[in-house]
């Protein structure tokens, strides 16, 4: 803790420096103003005219007050049109009419409001696109333009193109649809500038486009049950839920826009539902990818589930958490921006917190990659016996910071996740098979024959066995030490447990014991103790019998060295009984 905290006011130190040696490197250069830093102190215009925003903002203001001599100072016009009164007014109504019969604007938040105007589209700079007018004929593009010139305040206005594109159709006095049908009093009466008829209209046409949204949503949904087979299903259904609400959302919005805009509605009405038509695309999406979280998190938590997986269960909740959180926070930072609010100082304040905070947290934030990593991998499961380093034990749980194991001394050990994701493990329970590899040595006494009688007879107790593995078993006479001769035996051993192949090597080894007995020759005792009265001498006739055996072998051609007869294989497969006779066997019972 103390560290973490020795950390952060480094970094904080640090940071004071960088931040006091920039200024005190500008103060001691002398450097000049740069060109933004005197824009931004330059006069305000009282039309608004330095950004694009500002421009169009104003303009729809003015035609929305019908103060068409005002609006026209938005225009390049030429020096003969600027001193005609009436001209402009003609134009600006014109312009008017245009955007209200199939003209729109971009949102004003769209509408770049820097001095300098866009610089991240495709247009010469001191241009940008802000809008478009659909007439029977062709598509106007409405583009604004800064007069300005170098280190001068900004002005934009619709450049000269645009204007003599709207000056040359001819509208010939044609009315809006809405009034053509509207009365005359609820075009002449006006609230906010606009006539009442046009706000009871964009409230009809809300309520229409919902509930056309929703016939259409639910015709989708129907097809889609009659074409996919598992719609019904709970995974389809979850799906289809998931994306109902978002899209009807989006429609409603698409077919809103289409009405009011082929109906002649008023732009100063279609401009200021802008925002919230966007927020609304905003608001929808981010429903979509809360209801996509919502149904991954679903589904994945009944697959653990069904996997008896339940340590990845903490780990998928707490990332769905975080996902929502995110979702949120992105959702918040978009609507602000969407809204007009500068949200460029709260994300760099946010990235020094969070920085700080990453520093502060890093174990913390360790442990949980590793949580992820263990969960995601899976090494290592709840009730596997494996090791860690040099800690044996049973995993207990996987949590999001720290991982149990129980010794068998019965204690608990706490490994940290990031630290045990680092570590080696080795896991016993996912082990196929056992491996059964003792290391014989015999008496210095044993005679050749004796040694041949006992590779033939343990490779055949190998065999036969029925918990052997059915690959070729190994069993070879590998050297002569100083005191004894040795052989080694390596095979694999079928088991579900530790326990069960600790059993099945139990019986083999007491077999191994009895072939050794029948053979007349025994184990070598190590060379550091001494027996003198009580050593049992090898029998001479068990050593003769077995010589007699061997020799019969040999005359028959039945010796079974250096490789088995794959037919005396198959004969000794499965010819032991195990458990052996007098036995227990749970199965019987």
């Amino acid at each position: 803790m103390i560290l973490n905290v020795k950390r952060l006011l480094l970094f904080f130190v640090l940071l004071l420096v960088l931040v006091t040696s920039n200024k005190a490197t500008a103060q001691l250069l002398g450097t000049a103003k740069t060109t933004t830093e005197e824009l931004a102190k330059s006069p305000e215009d009282s039309l608004g005219r330095r950004t694009p925003q500002g421009t169009i903002n104003g303009f729809i203001k003015a035609i929305g007050d019908q103060n068409y001599l005002r609006a026209s100072q938005y225009f390049v016009l030429s020096k003969r049109s600027y001193r005609k009164t009436g001209e402009r007014i003609r134009i600006a109504k014109t312009f008017q009419q245009l955007l209200d019969q199939g003209g729109n604007f971009s949102p004003s938040s769209i509408i770049s409001n820097k001095e300098f105007g866009r610089i991240d589209d495709d247009l010469a700079t001191g241009i940008d696109l802000v809008g478009s007018i659909s007439t029977n004929k062709k598509t106007i593009q409405l583009y604004v333009e800064n007069q300005s010139e170098d280190n001068q305040p900004a002005l934009w206005l619709f450049s000269a193109e645009t204007i003599e594109a709207i000056v040359s159709v001819d509208i010939k006095g044609e009315k809006t649809f809405l009034d053509r049908i509207l009365p005359n009093v609820l075009i002449e009466r006006k609230l906010g500038n606009v006539p009442v008829g046009h706000w009871a209209v964009v409230v009809i046409m809300t309520v229409v486009s919902y509930l056309f949204s929703r016939l259409l949503i639910f015709m989708i949904v129907f097809v889609l049950q009659k074409i996919w087979k598992k719609a019904a299903s709970e995974k389809g259904d979850a799906i289809i839920n998931a994306f109902t609400l978002p899209v009807q959302m989006y429609l409603t919005v698409i077919l809103f826009v289409a009405f009011t805009q082929r109906m002649g509605i008023s732009i100063v009405v279609r401009q200021r539902f802008s925002i919230i038509i966007i927020t609304i695309g905003i608001v929808a999406f981010l429903i979509l990818l809360w209801r996509i979280t919502d149904f991954i998190s679903m589904f994945t938590r009944s697959r653990m589930n069904r996997r008896g997986r339940i340590s990845a269960v903490s780990a998928i909740l707490f990332l769905s958490r975080t996902t929502k959180v995110a979702i949120v926070f992105i959702g918040i930072i978009a609507i602000l921006g969407i809204i007009g609010v500068d949200v460029s100082a709260g994300l760099a304040a946010l990235g020094i917190g969070g920085i700080a905070l990453a520093l502060g947290a890093q174990k913390t934030i360790e442990n949980f990659v590793g949580s992820v990593s263990l969960i995601a991998d899976q090494p290592l499961r709840v009730g596997d016996y494996c090791r860690v380093d040099d800690i044996k034990g049973t995993v207990e749980s996987i949590g999001m910071r720290s991982t149990t194991l129980r010794t068998s001394a019965r204690t608990i050990v706490t490994i940290p996740n990031g630290q045990l994701s680092a570590s080696k493990i080795e896991n016993f329970a996912h082990r196929d098979r056992f491996i059964f590899n003792p290391i014989l040595n015999f008496r210095m006494e044993t005679t050749p024959d004796q040694i041949r009688y006992l590779l033939i007879e343990l490779r055949s107790l190998l065999y036969a066995h029925p918990e052997v593995i059915d690959s070729t078993p190994v069993v070879r006479f590998t050297g002569i030490t100083n005191d004894a001769l040795k052989v080694e035996v390596t095979a694999y051993i079928k088991a579900v447990n530790f326990e069960t192949s600790q059993e099945i090597q139990e019986d083999l080894l007491l077999r191994m014991m009895d072939i050794i007995e029948n053979s007349g020759t025994s184990l070598a005792y190590p060379s550091q103790r001494l027996f003198v009265s009580r050593d049992i001498l090898p029998s001479d006739e068990k050593s003769q019998a077995i010589s007699e055996t061997i020799k019969k072998w040999k005359e028959n051609n039945e010796l079974q060295l250096p490789k088995f007869d794959p037919k005396r294989v198959e004969e000794l497969k499965g010819s032991i009984k195990y458990p052996d006779e007098g036995s227990f066997n749970s199965n019987e019972t």
